[in-house]
């Protein structure tokens, strides 16, 4: 396997930890050690006796538990931990596709879910999304489906447009993957942000006798630095299967981090009521941003997570983005850093700091036009 460079993560190699503003960031608010412990104060002690050896390498027990605990009814075996999401999509792309098959991915997407399959060997079809409102054609599915089709990725709520699927369409996906004998392959990372508890979807995993839900403490909960997200399905096989890959790649994960990730999901109300209300402010903040910068952007609003995709009128968003960071040190994230011909950039507002970098845009972007 040899995966093309991966655009987003080359940029942001050079920009994301230097620049004084981050507007693109794709993750909510985070927390330090010492606030998470204080959701579970015995915890501490756990940490400080813990030994630094090697760990279960599906994961601990009690880690298992409590994300088994995110599904209904699942068991804990099926749950395979891994260090992030991005190993999650490795091994379960090395586990089931090979040369000659063919998957259908939702687009645009982080690019791992496309660039895999196709370094995999697989041919890939892209689902695409129609910019007036980011939902792909649900019509377009069969005819995109071949014998040869394996595999469906989608991505609900969706990095980095901010569309999430309605139930109808989810409904329709699931039947569709069903009729077609397809694996389902579903992002669910933001799941958890949506901005109204009747618009959560069933995961992947619960609906669908091949779906695969991957999930990390990464996106809705804010806990990048934790390293810990997982595949979770009733499919074993599938699940033995990407086992046997992550053999190769980091074997086990981080002790420590499987205890704060343990912590962080037994605390999960708290956390990620904490980030909904966050990102319920900023996005009241964009609406008012969008409607008075008209004549810069074309806003689609979105309808869950942490992260919108406007279009830059009159396009030469890779120069608009080095513009804005060098005027006001805002990093905003080009579109075409998803290997399309985009007009778009990314804007993520799930931290803290969204109100001063995004008055600092507003600044740098000069007199409204009247």
């Amino acid at each position: 396997m040899r995966p093309s460079p991966f655009l987003l993560e080359r940029y942001f190699a050079t920009r994301e930890f230097s620049a004084p503003y981050q507007l693109s960031g794709s993750d909510c608010e985070t927390l330090s050690v010492g606030e998470l412990l204080a959701f579970d104060p015995a915890a501490a002690q756990r940490l400080q006796e813990l030994r630094l050896g090697y760990t279960e390498s599906a994961g601990a027990p009690g880690l298992r538990e409590a994300v088994a605990g995110l599904y209904d009814g699942l068991p804990a075996d099926g749950v395979l931990v891994h260090a992030g999401a991005q190993e999650g999509v490795f091994t379960l792309i090395n586990a089931v596709l090979h040369p000659g098959d063919h998957a259908i991915i939702q687009w645009p997407c982080y690019q791992s879910l496309f660039e895999l399959p196709r370094a995999a060997g697989a041919q890939v079809s892209a689902w695409r999304a129609d910019p007036a409102t980011w939902a792909p054609d649900l019509d377009e599915l069969p005819r995109l489906v071949r014998p040869e089709t394996r595999l469906l990725v989608v991505n609900s709520p969706h990095n980095p447009t901010g569309h999430h699927f309605d139930r109808e369409a989810f409904d329709a996906i699931v039947g569709f993957a069903r009729r077609h004998g397809l694996m389902v392959l579903s992002d669910e990372v933001y799941r958890g942000l949506e901005y109204a508890a009747a618009d959560q979807l069933p995961a992947m995993c619960d609906a669908y006798e091949h779906g695969v839900s991957l999930g990390v403490m990464s996106k809705a909960y804010g806990l990048a630095g934790l390293r810990i997200g997982w595949l979770a399905t009733r499919d074993h096989r599938v699940l033995a299967a990407a086992a046997e890959v992550k053999d190769y790649t980091t074997i086990c994960n981080s002790a420590p981090s499987e205890v704060l990730a343990t912590v962080a999901l037994g605390a999960r109300e708290m956390i990620l009521a904490r980030n909904r209300a966050l990102v319920s402010a900023n996005l009241a903040r964009l609406r008012d941003f969008f409607a008075r910068r008209a004549d810069f952007f074309h806003w689609v609003p979105p309808r869950a997570g942490s992260v919108t995709f406007p279009t830059v009128i009159g396009g030469g968003v890779d120069a608009f983005c080095s513009r804005i960071l060098d005027r006001a040190g805002v990093l905003l994230l080009p579109g075409t850093v998803f290997d399309v011909e985009s007009h778009e950039v990314r804007l993520g507002f799930g931290r803290a700091d969204v109100p001063e970098a995004l008055s600092r845009l507003d600044a740098a972007l000069g007199p409204s036009s009247p």
